[in-house]
């Protein structure tokens, strides 16, 4: 079986008209982040973005929680929000895979568009219980992953869909649906 990374990408990502943009972190999304990678056991949530006042405020909102009064209130949220790591880059959050594990993992990445049939997630499943690597899941904020994202990825999984056709789910959500499709119990 895999082991599961997730990459909650800030940059490059687009704006609604379209834009190649630097969105801004959310502390909502630190922290549901953290807790849905700690309940479903991946062991790092990289937080990806070039802007260093967005890697401070990140790292602000952590301090609190792992090392500051936060963590001592509410000691579960500490080893969650310890799950989190801040990068610059995909390409450094890729790198420290390959530092942990000597291979590069299998990239998979998010999207709510059409466009990008994608590998079903129950296929992703199978793959990921077949096969002894890291696997990276890049979710993008905004309005959604620019396109040379795509250019990195082994697979696009399919997008999520709604019942009504209104697709655009917070990145909170979409992120526990998918942990929940490729690592929980069987249905």
């Amino acid at each position: 079986m895999g082991v599961l990374y997730v990459a909650l990408t800030h940059y490059p990502v687009l704006n609604r008209t379209g834009d190649r943009i630097a969105s801004a972190i959310t502390n909502l999304d630190l922290h549901d982040l953290a807790r849905t990678c700690r309940t479903y056991g991946v062991p790092a949530c990289y937080v990806v973005t070039p802007l260093k006042d967005q890697q401070a405020l990140a790292g602000k909102l952590m301090s609190h929680w792992i090392e500051g009064v936060g963590g001592e209130i509410l000691p579960d949220r500490k080893e969650a929000l310890k799950l989190l790591k801040v990068v610059e880059s995909l390409s450094a959050a890729i790198e420290d895979l390959v530092r942990r594990d000597g291979l590069p993992p299998v990239i998979w990445a998010t999207s709510a568009k059409a466009e990008h049939k994608g590998l079903a997630h129950r296929q992703a499943r199978q793959q990921f219980e077949k096969e002894e690597r890291s696997f990276l899941l890049i979710l993008g904020t905004g309005w959604g992953l620019a396109p040379e994202v795509f250019d990195i990825v082994d697979a696009v999984l399919e997008p999520i869909a709604g019942v009504n056709g209104y697709n655009h789910l917070p990145v909170r959500s979409a992120a526990s649906i998918l942990m929940d499709r490729l690592l929980g119990r069987p249905i």
